[in-house]
């Protein structure tokens, strides 16, 4: 029998999976509470920014949960073909008009969620410590170049200034991957690993 994992990882892993019941309870009832006919400004408002709020925690609970399991080797992620032209979109979209995303996608074996997620962090990271109001993102099969990237904002979008938790689990779960990070002239670029076949 195996004896039970006493790691910092594991105990960081842990937090974030019990942190979920009590933030699910304080999201479930903030959105409730919005939907009542009765609520008067400015306590819809409060309600409104508690939801949000409630959910970016959850956001970055999954995120901590991720690095944890990734730096203690316990991440089995559900890997799977998924179009990369698919991923760029679905990542640029989150960002409103402030990314745009093209070029010839390829099939590359990821985890799905967590290669979207990546790659809106990473976009993200680079137009707020870029200083940038748009940011391309160019897709050539397994390759996903982000164009400009300020050579001062390379290291925190890189993760090795951690000015920014979201690229720093970006990067780490791309090269848990199989993938990798990299700073090319004035562009970031990204390898995701080729599906099988492709």
């Amino acid at each position: 029998m195996r004896a039970p994992d006493s790691s910092f990882s594991y105990l960081v892993s842990l937090a974030c999976h019990d942190l979920r019941t009590p933030l699910a309870t304080v999201h479930g009832f903030a959105r409730t509470l919005t939907r009542l006919a009765d609520v008067q400004p400015p306590a819809d408002r409060y309600l409104e920014m508690m939801a949000v709020a409630s959910e970016q925690l959850g956001e970055l609970l999954d995120e901590l949960g991720l690095a944890a399991r990734i730096e203690g080797g316990r991440w089995e992620p559900n890997l799977q073909p998924a179009d990369t032209l698919e991923l760029a979109r679905a990542a640029a979209a989150r960002l409103d008009d402030s990314v745009g995303a093209a070029g010839e996608g390829a099939d590359a074996l990821v985890d799905r969620e967590t290669a979207e997620r990546s790659l809106y962090a990473l976009a993200r990271a680079a137009l707020r410590h870029g200083g940038l109001d748009r940011l391309e993102l160019k897709v050539d099969r397994t390759e996903l170049t982000f164009s400009p990237l300020p050579a001062d904002a390379a290291p925190v979008v890189l993760g090795e200034s951690m000015k920014d938790f979201g690229a720093a689990v970006a990067v780490r779960a791309v090269r848990a991957l199989g993938g990798s990070v990299d700073v090319v002239g004035e562009a970031l670029v990204v390898r995701l690993p080729d599906a099988p076949g492709t």
